[in-house]
């Protein structure tokens, strides 16, 4: 029986012997960090092996057992160590395994998760790497759809800017080489240059408000305001378009409450939707805008008569130079105004919807009563 302080330098001795072993195996993978997850669990596998073989030798030697029992120890361990280094050797194989069907999978286009049967480490880098491929498809579907809306936008823009310049121009070159004289033909050229004009301003600063609201350079400056007095300035800046039209335009508020919103950009947005309800709906036609407050939120809806949008115009109707089917006077406008009121709805962190409802259809901006 050995004393206790023989114990202790056995203990230190076959503890020096695995922390030497230790040490060269640190070493030794640290000059293989680069290699194969499977090469460095070999080396793993073999250190272990090795650190226990050292010590046991050491302590063997030191207790001085016979050679019969050494000879039986280091077999015990030696074929401890080997099966060690088989598993060692599977388990390398299969994480090598595993690596190659995720990187074949990163490399396919599109990506789909392996069939293959995972470890947890790669099956979550798996689910990361799905995701992360689901959203850049998701972006990449509205790059090509805000480039599809861009070369339709310079089309119906560059359309719509000839029709007024050509007049234009026919115009002032009658008056020029004084193709008209009479003061009353004059008179009508002056007028019609004058409403030509305002249309292509009102065209540069849509295309200007959109262009704010496309790089998110749209600044808020909200303040409370009653959603009683949106709506009836909103009916009321547009009445007389629909008094000249022959459109009863009316508008009230159910139930009301004081919204933080920026009241001028927001106003804009409403008389988009009522100057577009009074361009589709004919003469003796009918306009309601209302608002209320329902589950939290503000509501503003405008229904009119147009008769309709067809189904598959609907998820449309909001892009940028959408017009639909039906064909446009040259005063409808570039197509931009219900692009600039999705995008400044969605800036005050609200929506707008669209539906057919009885004679025509109906919009509803959705605002939250607080910010």
């Amino acid at each position: 029986m050995l004393a206790f302080d023989e114990l202790l330098w056995v203990a230190w001795y076959a503890a020096v012997a695995a922390f030497t072993v230790a040490m060269l195996a640190l070493g030794l993978l640290h000059r293989l960090r680069r290699r194969s997850v499977a090469t460095q669990s070999l080396v793993v596998g073999v250190a272990t092996v090795l650190a226990t073989v050292s010590g046991i030798v050491v302590i063997a030697l030191m207790m001085l057992v016979n050679e019969h029992d050494l000879a039986v120890t280091l077999s015990v361990v030696t074929a401890s160590g080997l099966v060690a280094l088989v598993v060692s050797a599977l388990l390398g194989r299969r994480l090598v395994a595993a690596n190659r069907a995720l990187s074949d999978a990163v490399r396919a286009d599109p990506f789909r998760p392996p069939a293959v049967d995972l470890p947890a480490e790669l099956a979550e880098l798996s689910r990361e790497l799905e995701a992360a491929h689901a959203r850049l498809e998701a972006a990449h579907r509205r790059e090509q759809a805000l480039e599809a809306s861009r070369r339709e936008l310079v089309a119906w823009v560059s359309h719509d800017l000839r029709t007024p310049l050509a007049g234009l121009r026919a115009m002032a070159e009658a008056l020029e080489d004084e193709v008209v004289t009479d003061a009353d033909t004059v008179r009508r050229y002056h007028g019609r240059m004058r409403v030509e004009t305002d249309r292509l301003a009102e065209m540069v600063d849509d295309l200007f408000e959109l262009s704010r609201i496309h790089a998110g350079a749209l600044r808020l400056s909200r303040r409370r305001v009653g959603l009683a007095d949106l709506v009836a300035e909103a009916v009321a800046g547009t009445e007389p378009l629909a008094r000249a039209k022959g459109i009863r335009l009316s508008g009230g508020v159910r139930a009301g409450a004081p919204l933080e919103v920026d009241a001028n950009e927001l106003g804009r947005a409403l008389r988009n939707l009522v100057v577009n309800a009074i361009r589709h709906t004919p003469s003796d036609g009918a306009i309601e805008v209302s608002g209320e407050v329902v589950d939290g939120e503000a509501r503003v809806t405008v229904a009119d008569a147009c008769g309709g949008i067809p189904e598959p115009d609907l998820p449309r109707v909001f892009d940028v130079a959408f017009r639909g089917e039906t064909a446009r006077t040259p005063g409808g406008g570039a197509g931009l105004g219900l692009a600039i009121t999705r995008g400044i709805v969605e800036a005050h962190r609200g929506a707008v919807e669209v539906a057919n409802a009885g004679p025509g259809c109906r919009f509803t901006v959705r605002l939250p009563l607080s910010v």
